[in-house]
């Protein structure tokens, strides 16, 4: 698949995601929380885009479906896990992996090493995930028209490069994350840019 502008990368990401039928159940079931600010993204999007490129006739399996949402009114972790279980209820079986973006800077620390500042939207969350290849939300609109949350573009997830988003990832993170991943095992065209 090779892709000349951000326009068309945009349009096939849309595509991709009505031609899944998981993506789009997980989709309906996170838009009936009803929260404001939300989106389905990072490793869920980039195997579908991944898996489509390198012909796969299954989906991969995914550690988690990672559903961001945007709520600086409620900074408790519960509101999260209570979400989850509203999702796991509705899908059965889903890796859910339910995160309130804002509230992302009281646990940073404690899990990577290092203070972050508070986020200030989705927008912002997105932007700073790992990889700009994961730096991409899904959201479904109740028109049932579909929003593409890509602050860094499409260019990296349809070019399948692997590079660090120097954002909030540290250079040690990157390469455990990489190594972790196997990406290159698991989809032969991925390049892994180095560190």
């Amino acid at each position: 698949m090779q892709f000349e502008t951000e326009c068309e990368c945009n349009d096939r990401l849309i595509s991709l995601v009505r031609e899944s039928q998981w993506m789009m159940d997980a989709l309906i079931a996170v838009r009936s929380l009803g929260l404001v600010s939300w989106c389905i993204g990072a490793g869920a999007v980039r195997n579908l885009v991944w898996d489509a490129i390198h012909e796969k006739l299954e989906p991969s399996e995914l550690a988690d479906v990672d559903v961001a949402y945007f709520d600086a009114e409620c900074l408790v972790s519960a509101q999260d896990k209570d979400l989850q279980a509203k999702l796991s209820a509705a899908l059965p079986g889903v890796p859910w992996e339910v995160t309130n973006q804002a509230a992302v800077h009281l646990w940073f620390e404690q899990h990577f090493g290092h203070p972050v500042p508070p986020l200030n939207s989705l927008m912002d969350a997105v932007a700073s995930w790992p990889e700009y290849a994961t730096s991409v939300g899904i959201r479904l609109e109740l028109d049932e028209s579909i929003t593409v949350i890509a602050p860094h573009g499409l260019e990296d997830l349809f070019a399948c490069v692997v590079r660090r988003n120097p954002v909030r990832v540290s250079v040690n993170t990157y390469r455990q994350r990489v190594e972790q991943k196997r990406y290159s095992a698991r989809w032969p065209r991925v390049q892994v840019v180095p560190c």
